[in-house]
């Protein structure tokens, strides 16, 4: 079987070269290449002949493989982009969620050119009132969903999605083959998520429902902070752990022995299982494993977990060479990969060769099995997310768990209540106290100062990198022991410390520090000063940046444990999106805001969102000075306007002989109306109005001011921004223009 493993993981070696290093002209003189070499096996002897071609041409076959399906699948659905069709028909895949605008499903148009590929559809609120196989008609614009970021691999594309279709018409709809049996796995889910909320409330039904079905999207801002922080969330992303999770009570029911019944039983429940989650690579990557394993013993062949995994991440690739640049994929093959090369070293080690109590085993298990897991992923989260949590080997060892017992107790209560409604109560008691006792750990253990450190600054990534060498060279030297790791341990506590007090130090440099983080198509500029630190806007309009949790990561690498303001221009969600995440991590004394009204109700929101954390809000209604450690900001209230825009709030930070301006979304005419009213300083950097629109940053404002820099803080947008006018003011001006677009997070410090 080793041999499905050699050919499995040299085939995911080629596509992920494919996918990220390669040119798409390079594949096929490459694979002709490896092919070649692959003929140079027949010159090798014994096992090594076999591994040798094995290995060439399975690299050579994922690099002629995903061309093939790049000329297959993506290049017919990047010729519809920009395209607009009218009656298109198109079946809906899952349940529609509600937009900002709207909703949107994904769905397999009824188009030959498209060959089945899903698209996700955007159409208006009564798409809500669909199920899953009823078939939508409408007149639809077609977008690519391959270079939505200038990038050829997106969130969309490593789940198969090559296109976005947007309503331009009046849709028709049929139910016919909404009862297709195709269906069942989704409608299942959904009935498990209605009963969960009639069972549980709030975070505890939302944890239960991302437990069983993957679904976190209920989960609360705290909580789902908790979790993050503690290093938890992956408890809740339906991956092995959970398919083991089912799997064990299916072993419960039939026993142990009898290995034909287990299988008959088990293999047809996790493919459901699979299907109910959405089929994500983490839990079509477990159900592979545990199919090949559960087979192995019925052909009398030993099971073989890197066979299992390599045959797992095949089928994964095959069906969707894009999927390498899938986070959950990497992240789940990564822990798997701990699992099985270190955990059971670490177990050998730490038990050092002695017999042990139960309870030392369990323990010992439970370390090892932790960071074995956490050797490989520790790189891919410090890379995706900016984050390590050091409280995680503690987190998984007290909710583990409790996290397996509330699914194998949660499971089968949600499926009994579906039948017996009047068993709710009774069934829900144990899985209800599993999961709060796991929320109140996550919150307890997120309290605990730098239980969490961030990858925003070099002096940590320095320090990972180093301590990698240093457990590296570890492992490489002689004699063996557990000594030389003892050593490598304690020398990388000691660094890390060490690299959080200087990136802590050098955030505080200088009287005042400025950074306009980069939020995507959106606001978050970060004030520190004196040990004291606020925040101006925070919010963006691009889906896949976080605004709150970037903040929240900066400011912590700062040194920042509590804001003292949390300051707002005004109420546009590209500005406040990222609020209620931020003080799901960060603390803050006092909330500012414009006192006026808006069209989308984003103020009831925001205000909803700040007695939920206990933050005072205070409506500036005019000219009011805050301290600020050694600076002080300013602030202006409307000077006029008509707009959402135009009647937000002015702020000026000023530090001696240094001054900032952030003015917000405001247009032309309510600069000049403000400049009209106050008297403002010369400044020495302007935090460009409207992210760079032409209707904004006028030359009346640029000559009243005069500003030194500009910050435009922009990211990828349909919009135009920052525009060419714009941009042509400041350089006539002679203001230097900073783009965090292009040059990602800007900071000034002030001596």
């Amino acid at each position: 079987m080793r041999m499905l493993a050699v050919l499995a993981f040299s085939f995911a070696a080629g596509i992920f070269a494919a996918q990220y290093a390669l040119p798409a002209a390079w594949l096929a003189p490459l694979a002709a290449v490896c092919g070649g070499l692959g003929l140079l096996g027949f010159f090798a002897k014994g096992a090594a002949r076999r591994r040798v071609f094995l290995i060439a041409w399975g690299v050579a076959a994922a690099l002629l493989y995903n061309g093939a399906y790049a000329a297959a699948v993506q290049a017919p659905a990047e010729a519809l982009a920009g395209q607009e069709r009218a009656g298109v028909a198109m079946t809906l895949c899952g349940y529609p969620a509600a937009t900002s605008y709207g909703a949107k499903v994904t769905v397999i148009p009824h188009l030959e050119s498209l060959h089945g590929v899903r698209v996700v559809y955007y159409g208006d609120k009564d798409l809500l009132k669909l199920t899953p196989g009823c078939t939508v008609t409408d007149s639809v614009q077609f977008v690519s969903a391959a270079h939505m970021r200038d990038e050829d691999v997106t969130a969309f594309t490593s789940k198969g999605i090559f296109l976005l279709a947007y309503t331009r018409g009046e849709p028709l709809t049929s139910q016919e083959g909404a009862g297709s049996p195709r269906w069942w796995p989704v409608r299942l889910g959904k009935a498990m998520r209605g009963e969960i909320d009639r069972m549980f409330r709030g975070d505890t039904a939302a944890f239960l429902t991302a437990l069983l079905t993957g679904d976190k999207t209920g989960l609360g801002e705290s909580a789902s902070a908790d979790l993050s922080e503690a290093g938890m969330f992956h408890i809740l992303a339906v991956s092995g752990m959970h398919c083991a999770f089912l799997l064990a009570l299916i072993t419960l029911l039939v026993g142990k022995q009898r290995r034909r019944l287990r299988a008959g039983v088990a293999i047809p429940l996790l493919l459901f299982y699979m299907l109910l989650t959405g089929c994500t690579p983490s839990v079509t990557r477990a159900c592979v494993m545990l199919i090949f394993l559960l087979l192995a013993p019925l052909f009398r062949r030993e099971g073989d977990p890197p066979t299992s995994m390599g045959a797992a991440l095949l089928a994964i690739l095959v069906k969707n060479p894009f999927a390498a640049a899938s986070v959950s994929l990497q992240l789940s093959f990564a822990a798997v990969a701990g699992l099985l090369w270190l955990t059971p070293k670490l177990h050998r080690a730490l038990l050092g060769g002695r017999k042990r109590g139960r309870a030392v085993r369990f323990l010992s298990a439970s370390v090892s099995a932790t960071l074995g897991a956490l050797v490989f992923t520790v790189p891919l989260c410090a890379w995706y997310f900016n984050l390590f949590s050091l409280v995680s080997p503690l987190s998984n060892l007290l909710c583990l768990g409790a996290a397996g017992l509330a699914f194998c107790t949660g499971l089968p209560a949600v499926l009994l209540g579906l039948v017996f409604p009047a068993l709710g109560p009774a069934l829900s008691l144990i899985p209800g106290v599993l999961i709060r006792y796991i929320l109140y750990a996550a919150h307890l253990l997120a309290k605990i100062p730098y239980h969490a450190v961030y990858f925003n600054g070099p002096y940590l990534r320095c320090w990972l990198a180093f301590a990698y060498f240093l457990f590296g060279l570890a492992a490489l030297a002689r004699p063996s022991g557990r000594r030389k790791y003892a050593l490598a341990g304690a020398l990388a506590v000691l660094t890390l410390a060490v690299s959080v007090q200087l990136e802590e130090s050098s955030a505080a440099w200088g009287t005042l520090n400025v950074t306009a983080l980069d939020v995507g198509q959106g606001e978050c500029i970060a004030l520190s000063s004196g040990g004291e630190y606020a925040v101006i806007d925070c919010g963006s309009g691009n889906s896949w940046k976080d605004a709150g949790v970037t903040a929240a990561e900066a400011l912590r690498s700062a040194g920042c444990r509590r804001l003292a303001y949390v300051m707002l221009t005004h109420y546009d969600s590209d500005h406040i999106s990222g609020v209620a995440r931020l003080l799901a991590r960060i603390p803050a004394d006092i909330l500012l805001a414009p006192d006026t009204q808006d069209e989308d109700g984003m103020r009831q929101e925001l205000l909803k969102t700040a007695e939920g954390f206990g933050v005072p809000v205070e409506f500036v209604t005019e000219k009011t000075s805050y301290p600020l450690g050694q600076a002080s900001v300013t602030v202006y209230p409307p000077a006029g306007g008509s707009g959402d825009n135009e009647k937000g709030l002015t702020y000026l930070c000023t530090q001696s002989r240094f001054d900032l301006l952030v003015t917000g979304d405001m247009d032309a005419a309510a600069e000049r109306l403000l400049i009209e009213k106050y008297r403002l300083p010369d400044i020495e950097v302007l935090v460009v109005g409207h992210h760079g629109s032409r209707y904004s940053t006028s030359e009346e404002l640029l000559e009243a001011v005069r500003p030194e820099a500009a910050v435009v803080s922009v990211g990828s947008n349909h919009y135009g921004h920052p525009a060419a006018q714009t941009l042509r003011r400041l350089a006539e001006a002679g203001v230097r223009v900073y783009r965090t677009d292009l040059q990602g997070d800007i900071h000034f410090t002030v001596n």
